[in-house]
């Protein structure tokens, strides 16, 4: 178990909130950039994958299953970026792995755990409210350490 308060929690996931809504409003603008400021039009309700034809900005909803799902795939749909929401039971780990010449973020929904970085597996706590950043070259792994499902959403991108 992890120590956390319920202050810390709460403070925590503000904070996780305003990052997201940061991440969403640079990538926005980002791709409103690269398609000339376009955006879909139509009746959309969130949760079905919108993409403007030019290949500009992609609207996709998180499902609410308890499986993978990949977001971005990279290549053509965006410059390299890749992207999925991961869900992770009690116990469970996504398994160990490099990022080689990428970066990563993960930005944490739910749930409590341990990101485990390096060969030496140095441990840091991860769960609802956290964001890690990885940088290239890094082994890694992230367990759930926790007594919910762990889930997050992890964005890799190539180092240029």
């Amino acid at each position: 178990m992890l120590p956390y308060t319920r202050k810390e929690l709460t403070m925590d996931s503000m904070r996780a909130k305003g990052t997201v809504v940061t991440l969403v409003l640079v990538c926005l603008l980002g791709g409103m950039l690269v398609s000339g400021c376009s955006m879909p039009h139509g009746d959309h309700d969130g949760y079905e994958a919108t993409m403007m034809p030019s290949g500009g900005v992609l609207v996709i909803g998180l499902t609410d299953n308890h499986e993978y799902q990949q977001l971005l795939a990279g290549e053509p749909q965006t410059h390299g970026m890749r992207s999925g929401r991961v869900y992770l039971m009690p116990g469970e780990t996504c398994g160990r792995h490099s990022t080689e010449a990428h970066e990563e973020v993960l930005v944490f929904l739910s749930g409590m755990g341990m990101a485990l970085i390096g060969e030496e597996e140095a441990a840091f706590d991860v769960g609802l409210g956290r964001v890690c950043y990885i940088p290239p070259h890094t082994v890694h792994n992230i367990r759930n350490g926790g007594t919910e499902p762990l889930i997050y959403v992890y964005c890799v991108a190539p180092v240029k």
